[in-house]
């Protein structure tokens, strides 16, 4: 279905090839799956695979791409193409353009021509197998970024195409919404779909894989059965990664004042609670992992520690200040916060003009030692002149928290900060995360990963339908 021969690619402006002589076989009714380091160019291989390279990208391209028998050159457009490929990436939001998610749904549906009962079966159906019946009549950019990433999925199944390409559909969902999309695709698969998928969670769709395939540094580095390419333990690492030896004993700040008060806070979108009832108190140095379901209030309980968001009921105190009576920009000395898409933060033109804003805005001093140093820890310093959203999904993420962490708060708050990224650069980030702690940091994460919560944090706070539910201490 589709056949990669010899694909090479350049960027524009950009010198080292984010494909190299890339050669890929996905043969009908097959599941090849992806994986690899950030910046590895598992996105390209998408677009490339896909035909958007040719039909939307300048820079140089090589080698022959096709699919279902044509080469992507010999389609008029994107459009012709997308009769036969769909493309889920991993900036679900970035293709939602109405107002609820039904719209999302019927656009698709009415584009391919069907009967009006038709349209409603089958849009029924899509709603069913991807569990959005109860957020059918919302608006997709008020739901979670796991919700966000169903919508896409459910808007891609139906234009009905052949051939899917997905790049990290489950990016952003926890671990039970992981594997409902798992058994979805494999029963896609059953049905005779042809699947790429980009995907770092190999367990849950290990069942369904037949081809897994390395990619690092542009190039496929191993590719065939699973089983043999897990043999070698370098690539074991990577896809499984152990956080059990990443745990530093970080000793208590002395003191009991505490850096957030949370009393009795509640928060609604409109008629919907999203939040009831959270009393919740953190002290300076702790590390605290706030994990739950997509859609049980997480991300709106964190950003009411910045004023993103205002209470409905109830009181949140940051470092002893109400937080009704300050600014963004006043808690911006006190809370950084990394939001679950890094894409969100950005708007300057290079990665270091990104950082360098935040330092001048809040007038730190020494500021370019401390731009210098938050290049360096991100693992950024080679790419400082580059525009940030040339950068792949995990270099974004690590460019996210650099620009918080250079403007030095006391209180860092991360939403899903290890998404996107390999075992070894996951474990890069919470060791990073870890060090800034010992440094008398507070450190807030929201993730999905328990294996990370368990080892790493000192609290576990787990929420369930806009409450907390336990408040326990890590492993």
């Amino acid at each position: 279905m589709i056949e990669l021969t010899d694909v090479s690619y350049t960027y524009p402006h950009t010198v080292q090839p984010a494909l190299h002589r890339v050669s890929l076989s996905l043969k009908k009714g097959r599941c090849v799956m992806v994986t690899g380091p950030s910046g590895a160019g598992k996105t390209s291989l998408c677009l490339a695979a896909s035909g958007i390279l040719y039909h939307e990208y300048g820079g140089k391209k090589e080698g022959t791409v096709i699919v279902d028998k044509k080469n992507v050159s010999e389609y008029k457009s994107l459009s012709d193409l997308a009769q036969n490929v769909g493309v889920v990436f991993d900036d679900a939001e970035a293709q939602m353009i109405f107002t609820t998610v039904e719209e999302e749904l019927l656009s698709a549906l009415e584009h391919r021509g069907l009967s009006a009962e038709v349209i409603e079966e089958r849009l029924d159906g899509i709603i069913r197998t991807t569990y959005l019946d109860e957020i059918r009549d919302r608006s997709p950019h008020h739901l979670s970024g796991g919700q966000k990433q169903r919508v896409a999925l459910a808007a891609t199944l139906a234009l009905g195409n052949d051939i899917l390409i997905l790049d990290e559909p489950t990016s952003e969902l926890d671990e039970h919404a992981t594997q409902r999309i798992a058994e979805i695709l494999a029963e896609l698969k059953n049905q005779g779909k042809t699947i790429l998928l980009v995907e770092h969670k190999y367990h849950h769709f290990r069942d369904m894989v037949d081809t897994l395939v390395i990619l690092e540094n542009g190039a496929i580095t191993a590719s065939g059965n699973p089983v043999t390419v897990l043999e070698d333990t370098r690539i074991r690492g990577m896809i499984f990664p152990d956080f059990s030896t990443i745990r530093k004993a970080v000793p208590k700040p002395s003191g009991s004042d505490p850096v957030i008060s949370v009393q009795n806070l509640s928060h609604s979108y409109g008629d919907v609670p999203a939040l009831s009832g959270i009393n919740l108190t953190i002290h300076r140095g702790e590390f605290v992992a706030i994990v739950g379901e997509n859609g049980s209030g997480k991300t709106t309980l964190v950003k009411h520690f910045n004023q993103l968001l205002s209470p409905t009921g109830g009181d949140v105190i940051i470092n002893g200040r109400n937080t009704k009576e300050c600014s963004i920009a006043d808690l911006a000395h006190h809370v950084g916060l990394v939001f679950q898409n890094p894409d969100h933060m950005f708007f300057a033109d290079t990665v270091l003009e990104e950082i360098a804003y935040g330092v001048k805005n809040l007038d730190i001093g020494n500021g370019d030692a401390v731009i210098d140093a938050a290049l360096r820890d991100a693992g950024l310093s080679e790419m400082a002149g580059l525009y940030p959203r040339w950068l792949s999904r995990g270099e974004r993420q690590r460019l996210a928290i650099a620009c918080v962490v250079a403007m030095q708060p006391g209180i860092i708050v991360l939403d899903e900060p290890t998404t996107g990224l390999d075992g070894y650069e996951a474990r890069m980030v919470i060791d990073m995360l870890k060090n800034l702690q010992e440094k008398g940091h507070t450190i807030i994460i929201i993730t999905h990963n328990r294996e990370i919560a368990e080892h790493c944090a000192d609290r576990i706070i787990v929420m369930e339908n806009g409450r907390i539910i336990t408040d326990s201490e890590g492993a």
